[in-house]
């Protein structure tokens, strides 16, 4: 397939703000837990921001790249970075000042299974190793997507048994670069 990786722009936004939501609605439900209404806005609200940051920082804060459908132009998938959030920090305990954390890799239900999370990844490790970054972390509460991160980066660093529930577990990797994902 092929594909553009871009920087958001200002007039991303609003698009950006739909496929958060979608994205986020789609991972609920195949999840099971679609129940969650009041979680899925938190993290939706939580994405809107960190989007927010990066136009408004030029990547200082949050840095995005978005992945476009070049047949279509569509936004079909995301991957940021930034400061780590709080369960990472609370959890790995150190400063993490130089550790970003990689988050919202996000690809439409529509283009899952495809390697574009491989792909916008692959930009991802190689944008913090061009910014001179020596590590990062990744987290993951959601099952699907706990199984991908194993196959790429191994077992977790830590595992927070039961964090959201019986048997659902959270997951923290902490990684050195320069690293080259497994396939």
């Amino acid at each position: 397939m092929k594909l553009l990786i871009r920087r958001p722009e200002q007039s991303d936004i609003q698009t950006l703000h739909q496929f958060f939501f979608h994205v986020i609605q789609d991972t609920y439900a195949k999840e099971g837990i679609a129940e969650l209404v009041d979680d899925q806005q938190r993290e939706w609200a939580m994405k809107k921001q960190y989007v927010a940051m990066d136009i408004e920082s030029q990547g200082k804060k949050r840095f995005f790249w978005v992945a476009m459908g070049e047949a279509t132009n569509d936004i079909i998938g995301t991957i940021e970075y930034g400061e780590a959030n709080e369960i990472i920090q609370q959890t790995i305990k150190e400063d993490l000042s130089h550790c970003p954390e990689i988050g919202t890799v996000f690809v439409h239900p529509d283009y899952q299974n495809r390697g574009i999370g491989t792909r916008l990844l692959q930009k991802m490790l190689t944008t913090l190793e061009k910014q001179k970054v020596h590590s990062f972390c990744l987290d993951s509460g959601y099952k699907q997507a706990q199984v991908i991160w194993q196959k790429k980066f191994g077992q977790p660093d830590y595992i927070l048994e039961h964090f959201w529930g019986t048997n659902s577990h959270h997951m923290i990797w902490q990684r050195v670069l320069p690293l080259r994902e497994k396939k």
